[in-house]
Formats: structure tokens, C-alpha cells, sequence
């Protein structure tokens, strides 16, 4: 089965660092564009940009991309998801979510 497994979530106060990480598992014959997506409460889900306070790397060996979060604020407090575009053995490339981690921040 091919998926993505994230990790790394929690909570955290302001000012702090979080690392999460998105690893795909599965019969995967080629991995594409992996990106991170957040949703915080009442809110539509949005891409995060790797710029200033955090930072998006990928290790294509470990199938696995990272969002570094520092200098943390509580208005970061949101779910945050994984988006790849897999291409599974013996099928199309396609769109896959992780399941998501809750990352709160207090203040």
C-alpha cells in the first residue's frame, strides 16, 4: 500500500522549533513534487512556502521531505500535511495526502 506517513507533530510554545516528517512507503517506482500543506482551525488548507521561518528539504535515499518551523508563533498552530505525487508500480502518477499532524503552539 503506498502512502505517506508523517511525523513529528505536538505541541510546542512560542518561540520554539518543531520538526516534522513525511516519509513515503509502499511499491513506489518514482517520487515527484513533495510539498507541505497547513489548515488550521476555520481556515482553508494552504500551501507552506519554504521561506524565512521555515525551511522544506528532502532526502530522496530515506523517501522522506522535512519542514523545519522556527522562531514558532501560536498563529502557526494548524494541521499540517504532506502532498506527493507518487507514481506507484504498475500505475499512474497520482496525488497522495498524508494523514496529517497537529502541530499547537501556545503562547
Amino acid at each position: 500500500q503506498v502512502q505517506l506517513v508523517e511525523s513529528g507533530g505536538g505541541l510546542v510554545q512560542a518561540g520554539g522549533s518543531v520538526r516534522l516528517s513525511c516519509a513515503a512507503s509502499g511499491s513506489i517506482r518514482s517520487i515527484g513534487d513533495m510539498a507541505w500543506y497547513r489548515q488550521a482551525p476555520g481556515k482553508q488548507r494552504e500551501p507552506v512556502a519554504s521561506m524565512g521561518r521555515f525551511t522544506i528539504s528532502r532526502d530522496n535515499a530515506k523517501r522522506t521531505v522535512y519542514l523545519q518551523m522556527n522562531s514558532l508563533k501560536p498563529e502557526d498552530t494548524a494541521v499540517y500535511y504532506c502532498n506527493a505525487r507518487l507514481t506507484p508500480y504498475g500505475l499512474g502518477p497520482r496525488t497522495y495526502w498524508g494523514q496529517g499532524t497537529q502541530v499547537t503552539v501556545s503562547s
